[in-house]
């Protein structure tokens, strides 16, 4: 069985902190060693903070919070 952890909207900048990820003046996640470097989902798009859902297991893959990208990850997780 796999463990899904969650966590409310004040939590999203501190997790990605620990993960040594910041947020740009912009809003996008990006490296914090390396500014210049955004965050990508899996599907190649830059993530913003409002739209982080999580981190899942595999190299640090990020999901952003829209209903393709939940429904994706559902799928993956029963699967």
């Amino acid at each position: 069985m796999q463990k899904v952890i969650t966590f409310d909207e004040d939590l999203k900048l501190e997790v990605l902190r620990s993960f040594n990820k910041d947020v740009d003046i912009d809003g996008y996640i990006i490296e914090k060693d390396n500014p210049s470097q955004k965050i990508l989902t899996p599907q190649g798009e830059p993530l913003e903070l409002r739209d982080f859902a999580g981190i899942r297991k595999g190299s640090l893959i990020f999901i952003k919070s829209d209903i393709n990208s939940l429904i994706e990850l559902a799928d993956e997780l029963v699967g």
